[in-house]
């Protein structure tokens, strides 16, 4: 049975996984390619085996290589992710987290379309008549 990740990672292990998610899965020197400032090799290796004793990621090997992947589906990651940010920076509080977000959005470049804040619409009252 897989191990359920731990999950606060560095900012070194969250670039980490971004690339495997990005890529799919990756070798320590595809990883190492693609990290901004980077580490040594040794150090990138010496993470990822941490992210999978950790539950992060697993790896199969090929022949001298060892290949990681993410061992839970993106999604999950991103619940278990958004889920300590609002424990985390909105003391638990779901609502104050989406009314930034939402403040957040009218002020950028890039602002919710009508079809977005429809659908934010629904998902609202599908949880109001659940009681959620």
């Amino acid at each position: 049975m897989a191990k359920t990740p731990e999950k606060s990672l560095t900012r070194r292990e969250r670039e980490i996984m971004d690339i495997i998610y990005r890529r799919g899965r990756a070798t320590a020197q595809e990883v190492l390619d693609e990290l901004p400032d980077p580490p040594s090799y040794s150090a990138v290796r010496a993470l990822l085996r941490l992210l999978e004793e950790r539950g992060h990621v697993k790896h199969a090997q090929e022949g001298q290589k060892y290949v990681y992947a993410p061992s839970v589906p993106r999604s999950d990651a991103r619940k278990s992710a958004l889920a300590h940010v609002v424990k985390t920076f909105f003391a638990g509080s779901v609502d104050q987290a989406v009314a930034t977000l939402l403040e957040s959005a009218e002020s950028s470049p890039t602002k919710l379309s009508r079809a977005e804040l429809d659908r934010l619409s629904e998902i609202i009252e599908r949880a109001k008549n659940e009681g959620r």
